[in-house]
């Protein structure tokens, strides 16, 4: 699998879904704030399935595995 996903950008995600996830379980928001687990399981993975049908990328070359 090829990383797609940089490091600015992968940080976002990481906390941008911890940030969803620990607001959902507060009940502070409703069930939508469990779909921060999909920016946090894409950051940790590196790799955005929405990111490969656009054949985006903001992973530096020298990270990129083929």
């Amino acid at each position: 699998m090829k990383f797609n996903v940089g490091g600015f950008d992968r940080a976002l995600r990481i906390i941008i879904g911890l940030v969803l996830i620990a607001l959902a379980a507060t009940g502070t928001v409703g069930w939508w704030g469990w779909l921060g687990v999909i920016p946090l399981l894409t950051g940790l993975m590196r790799f955005c399935p929405f990111y490969s049908i656009f054949k985006w990328n903001t992973c530096p070359l020298s990270k990129r595995q083929d």
